[in-house]
Formats: structure tokens, sequence, C-alpha cells
């Protein structure tokens, strides 16, 4: 029986794992996770922080003990320090004793995930100033704002996080101000779709500052964030969270010789197998081919990750399998705004040399007869000529959002 060491215990990872467990060939597999859960929905975590969900255990898709109960050799609190692929082993140290050693491999995928982006800013390590990505992180500023109830927060940055942690405190009683250094909120849309999200953000009760950059942070005389330093001035805040997007762990992998792609994350070919032998890897520490600009993209996404671990697992189990790519389908909400893409932009698609066009359409979710229709926007971007469809971008009513779905089929 083989041996696969799997490093990183969430989606990619554990998906790749049970798949692996399953397939005609099962290796015997131990994974290690430094953090303390296994398969949890990190999307989910803005909405414990509002109170909508409640208990973050919720969040969790498996546990440790389900995971064991299949034959998986699951280690918590564990973290892979080093990589040495000439010896097939990894090096571990334990994060409940201390203790240090050596773990051997017939195969070792590399599922390591991303971290959230921190700017290098004065006062940036502040009591107060935070971000979102794991249900610890998500525990603890929902205790922050239980214990010292600040009335007002800001969020830097006005993607998915951004949008979602706005909501989110504003649900909590907090005066939010939301700032963002670029001219639109959600980059990823077109402007004319990008501002009914500003709209959205404001109907909400979000103050929002777009073109603006944050500087720093100023402290009181305990270490806690008071306000937030921008190029227009100091906005008050007792609370701040960082919503700057998120870059590949690719550390372990730089360090072991695993070749990175031109996106800056790990390469892996469509079986999820990486230049390095006996060295596989998935999820949001990999880049992917976008199958519309035909480029490798670095795209962090659970729907992704999950799919990648299950190709990962599935070739490791004996059986080839192969993940061909991704189109950027994504959806989320700012109140009852819905929200949602895929393809690429105008922008993008001017980027990957096409000569694009793009129409905005404006209707309502239901028969114009019939009642409780909500407004929306539809925008298609194709390329000139051929028709060929390259994108689409939706903003709306409830009922808007999973419209995408057809449209993600169509570029696809």
């Amino acid at each position: 029986m083989k041996k696969l060491v799997v490093i990183g215990g969430d989606a990619a990872g554990m998906s790749a794992a049970a798949r692996a467990s399953r397939g005609a060939e099962p290796p015997e597999t131990v994974v290690f996770e430094r953090g303390e859960y296994t398969s949890y929905a990190a999307c989910g975590l803005p909405y414990h922080v509002s109170g909508l969900i409640t208990d973050p255990q919720a969040l969790v898709a498996r546990t440790p003990e389900e995971h064991r109960a299949s034959g998986i050799d699951v280690r918590m609190r564990q973290e892979v320090l080093s990589i040495d692929p000439e010896e097939r082993s990894v090096t571990v140290r334990s994060l409940i004793d201390g203790r240090t050693y050596q773990e051997s491999y017939d195969e070792l995928l590399i599922a390591t995930g991303a971290s959230p982006i921190v700017p290098k800013l004065p006062n940036v390590n502040a009591k107060g100033v935070t971000t979102i990505k794991t249900i610890p992180d998500a525990v603890a500023l929902d205790a922050l704002i239980r214990e010292r109830t600040p009335p007002a927060a800001v969020v830097i940055g006005g993607g998915y996080i951004g949008l979602e942690m706005a909501e989110a405190l504003v649900g909590r009683g907090l005066e939010v101000t939301l700032i963002e250094m670029l001219e639109q909120p959600m980059a990823t849309l077109d402007p004319d779709m990008s501002a009914r999200v500003a709209d959205a953000l404001r109907e909400l009760g979000v103050s929002v500052h777009l073109g603006v950059t944050a500087t720093g942070f100023e402290v009181d005389g305990e270490g806690w964030v008071r306000a937030v330093a921008t190029s227009s001035g100091e906005i008050p805040a007792e609370l701040v969270v960082l919503g700057l997007g998120f870059r590949p762990n690719v550390s372990l992998a730089v360090e072991a010789g695993v070749p990175l792609g031109p996106s800056g994350a790990i390469a892996v070919d469509a079986r999820m197998a990486t230049r390095t032998p006996h060295v596989w890897a998935a999820g949001d520490c990999v880049e992917s081919l976008n199958r519309v600009s035909g480029a490798p993209v670095w795209v962090a996404l659970g729907t992704h990750a999950n799919k990648q671990g299950r190709t990962a697992g599935t070739n490791l189990s004996g059986t080839p399998a192969r993940f061909e790519g991704v189109v950027g389908t994504a959806i989320t909400r700012v109140g009852d705004v819905e929200i949602a893409r895929t393809g690429l932009s105008s922008r993008e698609a001017q980027a990957a040399g096409f000569a694009a066009v793009a129409n905005t359409i404006e209707s309502g979710t239901r028969a114009h007869y019939y009642p409780g229709s909500e407004s929306l926007a539809v925008r298609v971007v194709a390329e000139r000529g051929s028709g060929r469809l390259l994108g689409a971008q939706i903003v709306g009513g409830a009922e808007s959002g999973k419209r995408i779905d057809a449209l993600a089929v169509g570029v696809w």
C-alpha cells in the first residue's frame, strides 16, 4: 500500500484524502492540519459575525473524527515545516507539545490554501485591527463586538469579503465605513454594474469611500485602534477589518523547489500534479487555467478547491481524472441585492486580446404583471463578429443571482 501525505485539512486537502480513500487502489493517508478544524465553509464566516449563523460548528462539513472513521489519519495542530522531495519526507512540528518529527511519503499533496493580505502600514498590528479567514477569527471577532461594543468600524477593501463584512457589521449595529483604493467596488465587475453594488451598500447605511487609500492606524493609550488614516483624512473607528484579498501559501513549495506559475501560485497540470515528481497540489495554493482567456490564473474559491481536491484524490487512487480549468463564476449579496459573475469582464476581455462588445439589459425578475418583481440588470460580454459569449454579470433583487448558472454553462 502506498502512503499519501496531505498538507492542509480544509476543502482541497480533505476532498483529496476522502476521494483517494474510496478509490480502486486506496493509499494509506495521513493529513497534517495546523488549525483546529477540518472541512469548513470559510465563505460562511461573515454570516457568523452577523449573527445569522449562531453556532460556528454549523460551518463544519466534516469533523476530524468523521474523517478518521473513514480511515484517514488526520493529525490536528500539526504544522509542516519543510518538504524534502529527494528523501520523500516532511518535517512536522506539533503545536500541542512542540516536538519535531519526520514523516515519509510515497506521494505528497500540498493543499496549504491562502492567507489574508496584511499591508505593511503603521500600527497595522494594533488591537481591533483584524482579518477573517478561519472559524477562530470569526469567533474572536464576534467576542470582540460583544465585549467592547465598538460604535464604529472601517472595512478596508471592496471585494467579496469587504462587502460581506460591511453588511455583517451593519447588522450588528455598528456605523460602518468601507474604503476602496479603486474607483469602484467589486473590481471583477464592469463599472456600471459595480456602481449598482455601491448603491446597495449605501442603501444598507454603509458610508462608501472610493479612490481612497489607507495609510496607517491611530491607536489609543492601551494600543487599541481609534482611527484609520487615509489619503483623504482620518476616519474614526474602534474596529477595522482588512478585506484586501488573499495570497497563496506557497513558501513550503518554494523552499522545496516546487515550481510556481506566472500567477505566483503553484503550477500544476490538469491531473493536479506539480513539476516535481511525486508532489501534487490543489486548492487556493495552485493556479488554474482560465478556459476563456487561455491564461493561467489564481482564483481562491471553495468550489474550485473541492473539485481540484477530488481530481487529485482520484488520480492518487489509481483512476485517471482531469480538472479542466475555471471560468471564474462567483456569487454574493449585499442586503437584498444579489451579485453574480462568470467569465471575463469587458476589461479582462480586452486585456486577453478579444475584440469585445458588451451591453447591459435592465428588466425584472418576474413578468411585469406579476406581483413581487425585483429590478434586475444583466451585462453580457461577447466577442465582436463571432458572437462568442465571453462573460456575464448580474446585479438585482431576490431570484437574480442564480441566473448566472445558465450563462456560466454557456461560457464553459
